[in-house]
This record gives structure tokens, sequence and C-alpha cells, in this order.
């Protein structure tokens, strides 16, 4: 059984979707689990029970095995004979993730730091400033949003369309589990230290050091990530 994530448990309901909500059914459903799982509100080999999700979502039972058909694509959930659908999700596929994601965004955080115009790099360096003064001011939710921002800046400033579209299979942070990590001061200082110099080394075009620097930070947060989620005390990729 995967332990229960801080701040993440695993008996809080699903909140029902807004009517006005702009995005179909399916997709707000499939978001949702999908966050649900990467937080480890599930555990490994679980069976979800496709009528309560209907009924915490308050909806019918199709968008829900829709959006299990779409997960299993993913590798996240199985639909098995006689058994239902149960939960994939373990530790070692989340490392795979965690790898994947990094060797990903340290292409594009070195191919940015060619592209990168003088605007663009200003730009850059001002979301490190903000991100600066949220973490002094502890301001979690300012840091989530900032977080994003931040790399996604560096996918358009890298002007690579294909490798962007793969890392949106590899996002595997949602709110509350960024909100967890974002609560440990000396983590909020360590992110900060890596992000701004991710950032210095993109704006002086300094390639290399850019793609190692946003490795050794994916992996990093990753590491963090995994004990969250997982109690996971191992390096990541040293057993």
């Amino acid at each position: 059984m995967i332990p229960e994530p801080t701040g993440s448990p695993r008996s809080e309901a699903f909140a029902k979707i807004d009517p006005k909500f702009q995005m179909t059914v399916r997709d707000h459903v499939h978001r949702t689990l999908r966050a649900a799982i990467l937080a480890g509100r599930f555990a490994t080999g679980e069976k979800v029970n496709e009528r309560s999700l209907a009924e915490q979502f308050g909806v019918s039972t199709t968008p829900i095995k829709e959006a299990l058909r779409q997960l299993e694509t993913e590798g996240l959930v199985e639909a098995l004979p006689r058994r239902g659908v149960i939960i994939r999700f373990d530790m070692g596929w989340a490392e795979e993730m965690i790898l994947a994601r990094a060797a990903l965004e340290s292409m594009i955080a070195h191919l940015a730091a060619k592209r990168i115009g003088k605007p663009a790099g200003a730009e850059l360096t001002a979301i490190a400033d903000l991100m600066a003064k949220a973490t002094f001011s502890a301001d979690a939710d300012s840091l989530i949003s900032l977080n994003e921002q931040f790399h996604e800046h560096i996918h358009r400033s890298s002007r690579c369309g294909y490798l962007a579209k793969l890392i949106e299979r590899q996002q595997f942070y949602d709110a509350s589990i960024r909100r967890v990590i974002h609560m440990d001061p000396a983590e909020r200082q360590k992110a900060l230290e890596e992000h701004t110099a991710i950032a210095k080394a993109i704006v002086t075009g300094d390639a290399d050091l850019a793609e190692r620097q946003m490795r050794n930070h994916v992996v990093r947060s990753g590491e963090t990530y995994l004990n969250i989620v997982f109690g996971n005390k191992k390096d990541i990729g040293r057993g």
C-alpha cells in the first residue's frame, strides 16, 4: 500500500463539476483523476469504483469510463477481466516519469539558451525575481503559479514544439503536492537557488550549463515528490 501523502487524504471526496467549466466533462474527470493518482490518493492495485466516482463528480458513469480508458493508454490504470479497473501507477513508474521529464526539460533548457532573445531573457529574469520575493514571503500559491510560468517561458523560448508536446505527458505534480513541497522553507530556498541558476545560464547563453542544471533540478525535486507520495529514501537511478 502507498503511504497517504501529507495534505492529500485519500478520504477526500472529489468536487462536483461546475456547469460553467469550459473543458468537456470527460477531460475534467480525466485531469482530476490523473492528478489524484499521481498524488498517491489511490494505492497500487486498488480497484477503481466507477459508481462511487460518478456520484462524487455528480456525473454519469460514461465520462468516468471514458477518462479511465484514457488513463489506461497512459499506463496509470489497467482494465482486467472480471476484476474491473485497477491502479497500476507505482514508485517505479513515477521514477521513469521523472527521468523522462528530466531528459526533456534539460534538452529544452539547452536549446532555450541558444535561441532566447534579449526581451525573453529579461522576462525570464523577471520571473525568477518574482520567485525570490514569493520564496521569502512563503507564498506557496504564488510559487506554484510562478513555477509553471518559469518552465512554460523556457519552453516557448526554446521554440521546441515537438519536445514541449512530449513533456505534457510527464507533468506529474498537482497543486496539492506542490503546496506540500513549498511549505518546507529549506525546499523553497533550494528551489529558488536552482531556478535562479537555470535562468542565469539560459540568459547568458551557456547551453551546456543550463542543460545540466535543469536536469539536476528536475531529478532532485522528483526525489522530494517520491518521498512525499511513497516515502522513498533512495536517490533516483541509484537503486
